[in-house]
């Protein structure tokens, strides 16, 4: 097969019909052959949407500041906006150098994206070929096999592959036609990578039996893609027949699924909410040692993203490591970060019934809860003291002592989005939401 502006553009026309029109392209430019062929290509078409070409330097090179250097000059013949973007590769975090560098760029990625922006990454039908097998290798499923998907959401916007149905023999020769040049990445030899010793000693040795063997495995991956969907759709089927939501599976309801159903469920609703899924081992822990669990105990099964943990009748689905509160966050143009996996605490007019406007004009701040508290909520008679109403009102015990508590100077207004103090409210008022809540109940 041959590669050419042209392929792109119908293969990105393809792509446009699943995910609406991009506001800008964002290439993931590494500089290597792949990512200069589709950069160079997608400019050729000389499309109305901006284009942006986004270096990641991992650092983890001696040679990487002439790499950025080399891409910042292609970019520029290219008549193409350039940024570089330094990320941290944590090489402490047990999950091998390919995976943390992966994770880390993406993170880095993922820090551009803008409302509808498609992030153009250059994997192409040998990188689909190797995917597969080495997730064949790891023992995954469907969603595995399935390898890279051409299209998905991202962020805010969208991250799209129109090359997978390319080989990298096209490209090659894309390049060498125009007169390209490319960085090539010393580690790419390395054998001591999985990707690498499947590239290198593997795959060319089945080609010389299969010279077809990265189609072959292409339409397999796509057979996959389609398990994998009905998996997807038989998931959000049980998820909503549950009453639960992907933060809290009701497990006197899940119970009743087969334990097949149960672990698809868990999984979608991890992916869901953005957490690492489990090994099948570590999906096995929460099988047998927290669905069974009795109401009173609190299990906890966890892994590197993600922690789940059983409080009576709920599975709860969380960030392993859920930030505390700080001390004291000053709430600033309506908003306050709470932390990882705690969301935001969002102060908007126009409500009803809500914080006076006043309190917001003299300055609000969010602290933790410290204990003893005590205030009159409003439509209530009495004072109340706050550990009382929490366990009235079923909230968690892991999240507490991480509840945002909202003050005026010294005075308690508000307790996140639960309750707000009697004489702290007027009508119309502010009204306080918690967005991306993490399960309280």
């Amino acid at each position: 097969m041959t590669f050419s502006p042209q392929t792109l553009s119908a293969q990105l026309a393809s792509l446009n019909a699943k995910a609406g029109p991009p506001s800008r392209f964002i290439v993931a430019f590494s500089g290597g052959l792949d990512s200069t062929v589709l950069l160079h290509a997608l400019v050729q078409l000389r499309l109305e949407t901006e284009v942006v070409a986004i270096h990641i330097d991992h650092g983890l090179q001696e040679s990487s500041a002439d790499w950025e250097h080399h891409c910042r000059q292609v970019a520029g013949s290219l008549g193409v906006e350039f940024r570089s973007v330094k990320v941290r590769v944590q090489l402490e975090s047990g999950k091998g150098p390919e995976a943390s560098a992966r994770e880390a760029r993406y993170s880095g990625l993922l820090a551009e994206m803008q409302a509808d922006d498609w992030l153009l990454s250059a994997h192409h039908r040998e990188d689909q070929a190797e995917t597969l097998l080495l997730n064949l290798i790891r023992g995954s499923g469907p969603a595995g096999v399935a390898g890279i998907g051409d299209i998905r959401r991202f962020g805010p916007g969208w991250l799209a592959r129109p090359l997978l149905n390319v080989d990298r023999q096209a490209l090659h020769d894309y390049a060498t036609h125009c007169g390209l040049r490319w960085i090539e990445d010393p580690t790419n030899k390395d054998r001591n990578f999985d990707r690498n010793f499947l590239r290198h000693e593997v795959l060319p040795r089945l080609k010389m039996r299969w010279p077809d063997i990265a189609a072959r495995l292409q339409r397999s991956a796509g057979h996959a893609g389609e398990a994998s969907q009905l998996l997807v759709d038989l998931a959000r089927i049980d998820l909503d027949a549950l009453g639960g939501e992907p933060g809290r599976l009701p497990i006197d309801r899940l119970s009743s699924l087969s334990p097949e159903r149960q672990r698809n469920v868990i999984r979608h609703s991890l992916r869901e909410l953005g957490l690492s899924t489990p090994t099948a081992l570590q999906l096995d822990r929460v099988m047998q040692d927290l669905i069974p669990a009795r109401e009173d105990a609190q299990p906890l099964v966890s892994w590197p993203g993600t922690s789940v943990r059983r409080y009576r009748n709920g599975l709860y689905l969380m960030p392993q490591d859920l930030a505390d509160v700080f001390d004291e966050i000053p709430v600033e143009a309506g908003r306050a970060e709470l932390g990882s996996g705690l969301g935001t605490l969002a102060f908007e007019d126009g409500a009803q019934a809500g914080l006076d406007p006043v309190l917001l004009d003299h300055g609000l701040t969010v602290r933790r809860r410290e204990g003893g508290e005590e205030f009159q909520p409003a439509g209530q008679q009495h004072t109340r003291k706050l550990k009382k109403l929490l366990q009235e009102e079923g909230v968690v015990p892991w999240m507490r002592n991480r509840l945002p508590l909202v003050y005026c100077g010294e005075r308690l207004v508000a307790v996140g989005d639960l309750w707000m103090v009697a004489d702290a409210t007027a009508n119309p008022g502010v009204q306080v939401r918690w967005r991306a809540r993490p399960a309280l109940h």
